[in-house]
């Protein structure tokens, strides 16, 4: 008695040469739509499923495998009882299924997809008999995956495919659905979120696919590997396509994703260089080479081994200048042939190409993992603009000072807490980073800043809780300070700016970064 396939398969890729080697093994071929197609044109013997169900296809194509006579062929054990059954009615056991579903997530990757589309593009009668096929791997061969083909025939030359191997398969074919029950899943959680403004599912299912394994974690001791997200369509570090360089690290991966948040920040031409997850120099210019230069020059000694993150097309003369240092990497919307042929004298730099930058803040979730859990909020996407901006001092801010402010809250936003910034000149001269008290943040920016910090403004991601900071201030010869006030002690801190004749405005917005 001849062994029956079922192969119906959306990704036709090596599905003729796997049909044909299967029909030299003995193989009957039932099969479906466009594969039946791909397979008859190709000279292959193959029977249409309504064959062997004899029901014809229904409801556009809605209905065409779910039906006893092939489900009953798929799920039956080779024991005694179940085998007397399938003679009973008529059912041929079927020994081994070659599927894989509709394009659900390549159709809603369209930018221009419909929910007509993508409803339309929801398998139904696959996953059936994937899921079943794989239930019944003791005796069922089940294929989700193209790259598998020749590995299957190989073992059924051998004339017995092993538990082993064919319990592998069943786990990929419940991953394979899984996975696409996930995409289907997000995509119609999306549209009930736009409706009823809901933020959070009472389930969360994410699906990420590896794109690396890692040499290691944030440390030798730590394994690691790098998934991205299939489903992401806005510019950055997971979408990002490497030009050159050796492999990114876990590391590099972190510092290059900092990098790029804090660049999309701004319109104009910026520079943002990236020290262990904090910028150690940002800074904006008329172009794009002094821009790289000024970000450079806050902080040289932190600047070496950085990676470097760019608003804007990198030229050459901006790669002529990076090349001068050792860098880890760079990530930036694109290149021209000139920078990428600098950047090629030092093969070892990594180069992301992320392609435009995108318009608007960040959307989507930031997600923190916790023992025995996962801590899920809605991306920074705060952010303001001078007219938000409450004066609470009696120095009055002139328009330079405003554009400077926002400048300065802009990279602060992005400094682990408590953090401080200094700018000047849009470009940081002192970085006040992830210490356990304010002011303590603020004595390391005003000790990097130096006598560069007399008329140089002052951001703080967070209130004062004293005015301690507003005193450390004005003996660094600080401006004007930016913070988002709300302490019960903002009385006190306002009275200190104008004891020393600093300017002080308000925001109204955190924005702490642990």
């Amino acid at each position: 008695m001849s062994r029956r396939a079922i192969i119906s398969v959306s990704n036709k890729e090596g599905v003729v040469e796997f049909a044909r080697a299967l029909h030299g093994l003995g193989f009957e071929i039932v099969s479906t739509g466009g594969t039946f197609k791909t397979i008859k044109e190709a000279g292959i013997p193959a029977k249409y499923v309504t064959e062997i169900t004899g029901f014809p296809e229904i409801l556009d194509g809605r209905v065409k495998t779910l039906n006893p006579y092939v489900h009953g062929g798929i799920l039956a054990k080779r024991t005694p009882e179940h085998l007397a059954q399938l003679e009973e009615h008529n059912i041929g056991p079927v020994d081994l299924v070659a599927v894989n579903l509709y394009p659900f997530k390549q159709t809603i990757s369209k930018p221009d997809v419909t929910m007509e589309d993508a409803i339309e593009n929801i398998d139904i009668g696959g996953p059936t008999m994937v899921r079943a096929a794989a239930k019944n791997f003791e005796h069922v061969i089940i294929v989700v995956n193209p790259v598998r083909y020749g590995q299957v025939i190989e073992e059924l030359k051998k004339g017995n495919v092993s538990r082993e191997f064919r319990m592998q398969l069943a786990a990929e074919a419940f991953t394979h659905t899984a996975e696409y029950d996930t995409y289907i899943s997000a995509y119609m959680n999306n549209l009930v979120r736009e409706t009823t403004g809901e933020k959070f599912p009472a389930n969360l299912h994410l699906s990420f696919v590896k794109a690396q394994d890692c040499r290691y974690g944030e440390n030798p001791h730590q394994k690691a590997a790098f998934y991205r997200d299939p489903l992401a369509k806005t510019p950055g570090v997971g979408t990002a396509q490497q030009l050159q360089g050796k492999e990114l690290s876990f590391n590099n991966i972190m510092d290059a994703n900092a990098a790029f948040e804090i660049a999309r920040e701004f319109t104009e031409p910026t520079v943002v260089i990236i020290k262990h997850n904090n910028p150690c120099g940002v800074a904006s210019g008329a172009n794009l080479a002094e821009a790289y230069r000024r970000a450079y020059e806050a902080d040289p000694v932190s600047a070496f081994g950085g990676i470097v993150g760019i608003n804007t097309t990198v030229d050459k003369a901006t790669a002529e200048k990076m090349n001068e240092i050792f860098l880890e990497a760079v990530i930036a919307p694109d290149y021209t042939e000139e920078a990428l042929e600098v950047f090629g004298t030092k093969e070892n730099l990594r180069v992301l190409k992320t392609g435009q930058m995108p318009e608007g803040p960040p959307a989507g979730y930031d997600m923190k993992a916790v023992n025995g859990g996962l801590l899920v909020q809605e991306s920074d996407a705060g952010s303001i603009t001078v007219d938000d901006l409450k004066v609470v001092s009696k120095a009055q801010p002139t328009r330079e000072q405003l554009e400077e402010m926002l400048f300065a809250w802009k990279v602060v936003k992005h400094v682990k807490s408590n953090a401080i910034v200094v700018t000047k000149d849009k470009c940081t001269l002192g970085v006040g980073a992830g210490q356990m008290n304010r002011v303590g943040s603020a004595r390391i920016a005003f000790a990097q800043a130096g006598e560069k910090a007399k008329g140089a403004v002052l951001a703080s991601d967070a209130f004062f809780p004293f005015r301690d900071t507003v005193d450390e201030a004005a003996k660094a010869g600080i401006s004007a300070i930016i913070q988002t006030g709300g302490s019960l002690r903002d009385e006190e801190s306002i009275k200190a700016a104008d004891e020393h004749g600093i300017v002080m405005v308000l925001t109204g917005m955190r924005h702490f970064k642990h």
